[in-house]
């Protein structure tokens, strides 16, 4: 299978080609102006791979939480791209992403994402030692962030790591501060994934609907 993965959900904007192991890549590091670069940044991963969009089987893209602007850019393309090839698009959320690669160098780690999502607020979501969601993404604050972490054990990455960090007393370890994952991540993560038929949508998290959840309340600790 390949497949063509797309992230627009923070400065970068970048895709890859995958199948199996990557085929071919493109990352700028934009800041703003995803629309206008998206395509070309596709055009040159798939010329890298030596590949077509007709050779494509399945697209994976990041769903955020992250850039509003970007996500909806990326995708945007996604669903258009996937309507045009009558191919399955897979959403990938920004956490999920950043875990797995926090569990490549951490084996055996409950992963907390989060990420700022300003006004006081974090992005977070909990995973399991196998990329299992032991709470899904939703707005929390410092205090509840560092509560869950320190409760099941975990490995933090995302921008809110220092902030988490900090409120744990520097107890909590921290694997990565990135407000995204690499793109191969989500290309992995996409390829994974079953095909549901649902389009991908963005995630927006606001603490005034999305509250802590039953998840995070009874987040279990990771195996001694």
């Amino acid at each position: 299978m390949i497949i063509l993965a797309i992230d627009t959900s923070a400065n970068l904007c970048a895709a890859s080609i995958h199948a199996d192991r990557e085929l071919g890549r493109c990352v700028r590091d934009l800041g703003k102006g995803h629309a206008e670069h998206l395509m070309a940044v596709v055009d040159e991963a798939l010329a890298a791979a030596g590949k077509t969009y007709a050779d494509l089987d399945r697209l994976a893209v990041s769903i955020g939480p992250g850039s509003f602007t970007g996500i909806r850019v990326g995708v945007s393309a996604a669903r258009a791209l996937a309507l045009a090839l009558k191919i399955p698009a897979i959403g990938i959320t920004t956490l999920e992403a950043l875990a797995f690669e926090a569990r490549q160098a951490n084996v055996g780690r409950n992963v907390l994402a989060g990420l700022d999502g300003g006004r006081g607020e974090i992005h977070a979501a909990l995973y399991g030692p196998d990329g299992e969601e032991i709470a899904t993404p939703a707005a929390i604050d410092l205090k509840a962030a560092c509560e869950i972490a320190t409760r099941a054990n975990a490995i933090l990455v995302g921008t809110a790591a220092d902030a988490i960090h900090a409120a744990g007393g520097g107890a909590i370890d921290i694997a990565g501060r990135q407000a995204t994952a690499d793109i191969a991540a989500y290309a992995v993560l996409g390829s994974g994934k079953p095909d549901t038929g649902a389009r991908p949508a963005p995630l927006y998290l606001r603490s005034a609907d999305a509250k802590v959840n039953a998840g995070f309340a009874v987040a279990r600790k990771a195996a001694p």
